[in-house]
C-alpha cells in the first residue's frame, strides 16, 4: 500500500505554506475518511498544527449566560423556538457569571468566552461584560460569542475589555437559520475593523452536507484571515427536523479537522474541533472548550451536568494526544491589546495549572 502521489504532493504543498486552492482542497475533502490517504492527511495535518503552535494546545472556557426560546430558529439549536426545548426565559445573574469566570480562570482556561442568545440585550451584555472584566485578572482573555451587531456593537465589545469574537457562517445558514450569510459576513468585517480578533469554524457538520458545502465554507472561514478556524459536528437535538440525518462519527469528523487545518495555511495557528476528542486532537485540533451554563447543543439547562465537560477534562483529553496545554492567557487569541482602559494594567501572569473541574 502507498499513499497517492497528489496526497503527498498536496500535503508537502501546505507544509510549504503555500495555501490550497479550491480544486486542491476538494481533492483532500472527497478522499475517503478511512482511508489510508486519509490517514496521512491526519498525520500531516497534526504536525502542521503543532508547528503553526509551537507544540501548545489551549482549552477555552465559555459561560453560556442565558436560556431562551430564540427567534432565529436555527434548526441545529436547543434554543430555537421551533425546536421547544426550552419554553421559558432564564438567565444567570451576573454574579453568577462572574463565579463561572473567576473558577474557570483559576483552574487554568487560556481564554474565557461568554455566550449568549441571538435575541439576548446587547446592552445587558455589555453591561455585564464590564462588571465580569473588573473582576478578572488583567491578562485574561475574553472572547464575545453573541448574535451580530454594528460597528458600534463592535466597539463596544472592545471597550468593554474584549480581544476577540467568536462567528461563523455556518452550514445551512438563511436555509436552516433565519440569518442571511451577507449578516454574519457583515459582523466579520465590522468585528475586524474595531480590533476584535475573530475566530470561526466549518459547523455545525452533519451527514447530509455536500462536498462544495464544506470547501465553501472552509473558503469563507479562510478568507476572513481568522485566528483560528476549524471544524465542528453538529450534535442531534431531539425532535430537531435535523435529526433525521443522524450524526457522522468522530473519525469523519477529525478528518474534515485536518483537511481544514491544511486548507487555512501556518499564519492561521488555531484549528479547532468541538465537541473535544482525542481523536480530533490527533488530526490537528489544538483547540478545545470548557462550558458551564447553557449550552446549544445541550438539553440539560446546566451543561455542566450534561455534555459539558471542564477544564481539567480538557487538558487531559489533550494530554491523551499528546499535546502540552499551554499555561497562561491564549496566544491565538492574543493578551492585553484589547482591555478595556477602567481595567489597571499589571505584569502578565502564568496561570497554574488546574486540579479541579469546571
Amino acid at each position: 500500500m502507498k499513499v497517492q502521489n497528489k496526497t503527498d504532493y498536496l500535503t508537502g504543498k501546505a507544509s510549504d505554506n503555500a495555501l490550497l486552492n479550491e480544486d486542491e482542497i476538494r481533492y483532500l475533502l472527497e478522499i475517503p475518511y478511512n482511508s489510508l490517504d486519509a490517514g496521512y492527511i491526519m498525520a500531516c495535518a497534526n504536525q502542521l498544527t503543532r508547528q503553526a503552535c509551537d507544540g501548545k494546545a489551549e482549552v477555552h472556557a465559555q459561560v453560556g449566560m442565558n436560556l431562551s426560546p430564540c427567534p432565529r430558529n436555527c434548526l441545529f439549536c436547543a434554543f430555537a423556538e421551533v425546536n421547544k426545548i426550552f419554553t421559558g426565559k432564564t438567565e444567570l445573574p451576573v454574579e453568577e457569571v462572574v463565579a463561572l469566570a473567576r473558577r474557570a480562570e483559576a483552574e487554568g482556561a487560556n481564554a474565557l468566552f461568554f455566550m449568549a442568545t441571538g435575541d439576548y440585550p446587547f446592552e445587558r451584555y455589555i453591561e455585564y461584560s464590564h462588571e465580569v472584566r473588573r473582576t478578572l485578572k488583567p491578562e485574561t482573555v475574553m472572547v464575545a460569542n453573541v448574535g451580530d451587531f454594528t460597528d458600534r456593537g463592535a466597539r463596544d465589545l472592545k471597550d468593554a475589555g474584549y480581544s476577540g469574537i467568536y462567528h461563523a457562517v455556518r452550514l445551512g445558514e438563511g436555509r436552516d437559520t433565519k440569518i442571511k450569510p451577507e449578516t454574519r459576513l457583515r459582523t466579520f468585517e465590522v468585528a475586524k475593523d474595531a480590533g476584535l480578533k475573530l475566530g470561526t469554524c466549518v459547523e455545525p457538520v452533519g451527514p447530509e452536507h455536500t462536498v462544495d458545502e464544506l470547501l465553501e465554507k472552509i473558503i469563507v472561514g479562510r478568507d476572513a484571515n481568522p485566528c483560528y478556524s476549524g471544524a465542528a459536528r453538529r450534535i442531534s437535538i431531539p425532535g430537531c427536523d435535523l435529526e433525521k440525518f443522524g450524526m457522522i462519527n468522530e473519525l469523519h469528523m477529525a478528518y474534515i479537522v485536518a483537511v481544514t487545518r491544511l486548507a487555512m495555511g501556518l499564519d492561521i495557528i488555531g484549528n479547532c474541533t468541538h465537541e473535544p476528542n482525542v481523536l480530533g486532537a490527533a488530526a490537528g485540533a489544538n483547540l478545545f472548550w470548557a462550558e458551564a451554563g447553557a449550552n446549544p447543543r445541550d438539553t440539560n439547562a446546566e451543561t455542566s451536568e450534561g455534555r459539558g465537560l471542564g477544564v481539567t477534562v480538557c487538558r487531559k483529553l489533550f494530554a491523551e494526544a499528546d499535546f502540552e496545554v499551554l499555561n497562561g492567557p491564549s496566544i491565538i487569541y492574543g493578551s492585553n491589546d484589547s482591555i478595556s482602559l477602567d481595567t489597571e494594567i499589571t505584569e502578565t501572569a502564568t496561570v497554574p495549572a488546574p486540579d479541579a473541574e469546571l
